[in-house]
This record gives C-alpha cells, structure tokens and sequence, in this order.
C-alpha cells in the first residue's frame, strides 16, 4: 500500500532558517505582508521575497498558488516557494496551498514555515493528499519520497490537530492504490484478501463464496462474473464503535474488470476499466477510515466483487435472471451489469443488518459524465434529509456533488415484454433510469442514496488534491458525514 509521507510538527529558531537544506515553503498575504518567518528568509535572500512579492506573476496568483525562485542567496535551501494565502484562509484555501506545497516538493524534503497560520493542519492535510504517488509498478527512476517538516509556533497543538486526517489520508491512498491497481493484480480474490487484511485494525471482515451466495439466491450479481475465471464475492465489513444502535450501511459496486460481457465495450478506452470497481474502492476506503480513527458509529460496508468478461458461459442479452429479492430482470445489454450486481447486495444488505439508512457507491453510467462532466458525482436520493446531509458533508470537504432526478415516469422506462423489468433503457436519462431501477431494489421506509461516481473516480488530469489517476472521491465526504450525523 502507498504510505503518505512523513510529516512533522516542529518550531524553529528564526536564526536557524539559514541552515535549512532542501526545499522551503513560506506564506505572504493577497496584500504582500509577511510573517517573522518569510521576513527572515527575505532578509538572508537580500530582498528577494520583496522583489517576488512586487511582481506581476505573484499578482496574477490565485489564492493558494505560489512562485518560486532558486539558490536564494545566504541560505542553504535549494529553492524557496511563496504562496499566496490570507492570514485566515477557508479550509479549501488552506488545502489547496499544501497541494501547491506538494507539487512543488516533489521527491525532495521540504520545510513549511507557517508560523502561526490558524489552517496549519488543513495546509498539511493538503500536501499529504497531493504528495500521493502510484509507482508499484514501475522498475525504473523509482525514488524514495523524502518527508515534510511543518515548522508552527505550537506544534503539539497543531499535530493533534493533524492526527484525524492523517487518518484520512491513509484511507484515501487505500482507495486510491485499488482504483489505479490493473486488474491482472486486483482480481476479485487479491482485492478479497487485502480488506480481510483489514482485521487488523479492527475490523469484522466476512467473505461470502460462490456457493453461499446461490444459497442467499444472488442471482443477479453471479450471471455478471459467470463469464470469468475469477470467482464472484461478496465481502461484508463491518465497525462497531457505536454500541447496540443499528448500523448505517455503505454498498460498493466491485466490478474488477468491465469488457461490457457479449455486448462488448469498443476496444477504445477500455483500458480504465481497471476502475469500475471504484464504488467498492471507496467503500473499503471509508471502513479502513472509521477503524483508524476509532469511529464512533457502527457502520456496515458491503461490496460484490465480480469481473464482467465474454465466454461460452457468459451471460447473454435476452437472458431473464431472478433477483435476490424476487425480481425478474431482462438483461438487454450485459454491459449495464453494475445495477445487477448493486440490485443483490443492496437487498441482502437490508434483509441482514436493517441499517438506518444506506448509500451506494458505483462507477455506475457514461451518461453521468455527459451530464455533470468531471466535476461532480451524481447523486439520486428518496429522501431530502439524509441527500442534504450528504451534499453539505461533500461541500465541506471540496468533493463535488449534485442532485439528479429520480421519479416514477422513468419506471416506464424500466417496462419489460417477458420479465418484471428490463435492465437498460438506452440513452435517453441513462443516469436516471439506473438510479430509477436500483430504487426498486431499496425497501420504502429505507433513507437511500446512490451515488454515480463514474465521472470522478479517475481523472486523466490532475486535479485540486491528487494527481491523475484516481482520485478516492468520496472518502472524506462520507467519513465527515458519519462524523457529523451518525456520531453526533
């Protein structure tokens, strides 16, 4: 797993600033004013921080970006990076100055000067999450990541701060080394193993077998993986940090590799499906989350492991499948496979545990991104409060999310000539017909979000906290939201 870097709360003597090698990282307001500590690295660099300040590059700056200029006279650093930052910057202000300070570290050590600045910890949280690398892979130009010292006037303080979102991050590059993993490594059973793995940290994981799943009657979730020589699963984790309460559930979509089946995806681009099992991805993400910061809430994740792949045994379109539930579904396209593997789990979810409300995850439709392009995740809701509750969690956390349509005139999109339903509608409201289609597999009484997150589980550029790749959208959104409505 890719561990986040090392980073450490220390103070410093403004005369030591000199003899700080590597690279430096200091703070100047919108207005041009600095602390005691930019002050001192201006005075050894003989004005060159004035100089930077005054200039038309640091004024075309947005907030949270910075310049830098190298071997500054009189000091031992390599080179030093001004952000632009307010004294009392929003948390999205200070995070996106860590990922500035990331970028700019790259493999090397860095020394972050913040003095006093009240967002010390959200700036450090900002440079983890951006500082993360993928490279298991690669055998060549591989390089050790050195760490960060975060110099503050009180480091305890700000450290204990820091420790829950260093908790975080380590979730999110959990998520993020499964969504970027190929899936020759992640086949279902390595991805089984890792988050049994997760035990460890306190963890009840339970993992449900081909066989125990046809007792259960998952019928819909097994026809998707009866094509592959992987084996289809159901891993069941569970964090119970809240007393007796009923769990609140997470439910992830873990398709490891997507051909489309016999409707075959083009050969195109099909190369990122390595990722379209990142609604279980983020799933595991949060659990490992709850149990390193010792959650206080009980909270269920579920997730179907299962490889979409054209054989002579594949599932075929025209093939009628009985749910779980009861249901009979058409399968008129056998690349719509993610809702048969969601319809299952989401049933046997609630059947088991009787969870107080529930959220699905999937890299469910590429109508998503045609709608809300990159940008944002999709988010289908039966109830305006526990919807509400998320979307402010996802806002507070900068991840991006916005509400779609469901509503019983797409039922009549669902309509089948020889089965309860069909499994695809085409194009037209291609989002909302699938989230109109899990819906029927969510009992009446049940809180429900499904959250469409094929748009922003991988970018092919970087974005605001993470490099390209995948992102681990959804893990700090749905760890503040248990944090602040489950806990609290």
């Amino acid at each position: 797993m890719t561990n986040p870097i090392n980073i450490t709360f220390d103070e410093i003597a403004l005369d030591d600033i000199a003899g700080v090698t590597g690279k430096l990282a200091i703070l100047v307001s919108p207005d041009g004013k600095i602390d005691s500590m930019a002050r001192r690295v201006n005075r050894l660099s003989k004005g060159a921080v004035a100089r930077l300040v005054d200039s038309e590059q640091f004024a075309g700056l947005d907030i949270g970006e910075g310049v830098t200029f190298a071997f500054p006279a009189g000091m031992a650093a390599e080179a030093v990076l001004a952000v632009k930052l307010p004294k009392r910057p929003t948390v999205a202000e200070a995070r996106k100055a860590g990922a500035a300070m990331a970028k700019f570290k790259g493999n090397e050590a860095l020394t972050a000067l913040l003095a006093s600045c009240p967002k010390a910890a959200d700036i450090s949280y900002g440079l983890a999450l951006r500082a993360y690398t993928f490279d298991e892979h690669k055998t060549a130009d591989r390089k050790e990541q050195l760490g960060a010292t975060v110099i503050v006037t009180d480091p305890e303080a700000v450290a204990a701060e820091a420790a829950p979102m260093a908790a975080l991050t380590e979730a999110v590059f959990f998520t993020r080394d499964l969504v970027n993993e190929p899936s020759n490594v992640l086949t279902t059973e390595d991805f089984a193993a890792r988050l049994a793995a997760m035990h460890e940290l306190g963890l009840d994981v339970e993992i449900l077998e081909e066989a125990e799943l046809e007792k259960l009657g998952m019928r819909t979730l097994l026809a998707v993986g009866q094509g592959s020589t992987s084996p289809s699963k159901v891993v069941v984790m569970r964090w119970n940090g809240g007393g007796d309460e009923a769990p609140f559930a997470l439910v992830g979509k873990g398709v490891v590799f997507d051909t489309g089946g016999i409707s075959i995806k083009p050969s195109a681009g099909m190369e990122d499906m390595t990722m379209d099992m990142g609604g279980a991805g983020v799933v595991s993400g949060v659990m490992r989350a709850l149990a390193l910061r010792k959650a206080k809430a009980n909270v269920v994740g579920v997730v179907g492991l299962v490889e979409n792949m054209p054989d002579g045994n594949a599932m075929r379109p025209g093939d009628v499948i009985r749910s779980m539930k009861g249901d009979t579904i058409e399968v008129n396209n056998t690349d719509a496979e993610g809702r048969l593997v969601l319809a299952d789990i989401l049933w046997y979810t609630q059947e088991r545990f009787k969870p107080v409300g529930m959220i699905n995850l999937a890299t469910l439709t590429g109508a998503i991104i045609i709608g809300l392009g990159h940008e944002n995740a999709g988010v289908f809701s039966n109830n305006d409060k526990l919807c509400n509750d998320f979307l402010k969690a996802a806002k507070a956390e900068g991840e991006g999310a916005w509400r779609m349509p469901l509503s019983p005139a797409y039922d009549k999109m669902l309509k089948s000539r020889v089965a309860d339903m069909k499994n695809s509608c085409g194009r037209p409201a291609g989002s909302s017909t699938a989230g109109q289609f899990l819906q029927r597999f969510v009992k009446e009484d049940m809180p429900w979000i499904h959250l469409d997150i094929a748009g922003v589980a991988l970018l092919k550029e970087d974005s605001a906290l993470a490099p390209k790749g995948a992102t681990g959208w959804g893990v700090r959104a749905l760890d503040r939201l248990i944090r602040d409505t489950v806990e609290g």
